[in-house]
Formats: C-alpha cells, structure tokens, sequence
C-alpha cells in the first residue's frame, strides 16, 4: 500500500495539530505518510520531498506550519500536487502570521488554505479531491458529511428536551 497523501510539519511539535488529520485518514481508510521538514532548517529535504512526492504516488500534500509558515509555499514551489497549508498557531500573534504567510502566496503558486489549526478540515479538503476520481472515496464522502448532519439533528433534538423554568 503506498500512501497517496503527504501530511508534513515543520516540527515534531506541530503533531497535536496535525494528528488530527492523521486520525481522519485513518478512519477513512486512505494511506497516508507523516514526515517533519523545516523550509528553513532542511531546505535541502524540504526541496527533494516536494520535487520527488509525484512520482512516489502522492496526490495531494498537507503541509502544517507555524509563525513564518514557509513550508507550505515552499513545497508548491517545487510539485505539481495541490498543497493544503494548515497555519498552526503560535505563541506570539496566534497563528495570524502563519495564516497571512500560508495566504500571500505568489501567482503562479497556489496553496489551499484551512483555518489556523484546521488540519481535520485539510484532511477532509484533501479526501475531497482524492474523491474526485474514486467513486467508493467519494460514497465514503457523502456518508461523512451525511453523519455530521445527522449528529447535529440529535443534539437539537437532545436540547429540546432540556428544561429550564423561563424556557419556552
């Protein structure tokens, strides 16, 4: 089995976030790889990933990324794949740097953007365009997104049957 997306993070300690798109793939049954490259501390690595991820079999790449948050823009530098930026929050502006650097990319070098942490939403962004071309993925999908609704239409109904005194 080979993995058909790449999710990468600057650092190890960007993996609280970034699970959350490996717990995604995971109940989804789509292979998937993690891997931690810096755009400033391996650019090397960064450069050799994205320009070789395409022929490896990947599809589509989930690059997560702090503060300065070259990596997402980096490896779109260099690979056909689309690239799906997560803006990880940090300590100082919290995570609107990174959301602004994964944003401002150049024309020419698109990166798919998700809210700051969103990494489940990326995994979900990046099932929807595997599904593209994978009829049981995209049934896969459809049966998601049918649950999220369905959970929503029992927590209404849970909270109708809350009482309070000036409840009408």
């Amino acid at each position: 089995m080979n993995p058909q997306v790449s999710i990468i993070m600057g650092s190890t300690s960007d993996l609280p976030v970034m699970e959350k798109a490996c717990k995604f793939f995971e109940e989804m049954e789509i292979p998937f790889e993690v891997n931690a490259l810096s755009a400033h501390r391996t650019p090397a690595e960064v450069s050799d990933f994205a320009r070789n991820a395409a022929a490896r079999g990947i599809r589509v790449i989930i690059a997560g990324a702090g503060m300065a948050a070259a990596l997402p823009g980096v490896i779109a530098a260099e690979t056909p794949l689309p690239v799906i930026g997560v803006p990880i929050k940090g300590s100082t502006l919290e995570g609107l740097d990174a959301t602004l650097a994964i944003l401002q990319m150049p024309p020419g070098i698109p990166v798919a953007t998700v809210a700051i942490n969103g990494a489940q939403n990326a995994a979900i962004l990046a099932m929807q365009i595997l599904a593209l071309a994978d009829s049981a993925l995209m049934q896969k999908l459809i049966d998601y997104k049918s649950g999220l609704k369905t959970k929503i239409v029992k927590a209404n109904e849970e909270l109708a049957q809350l009482q309070y005194k000036f409840k009408c």
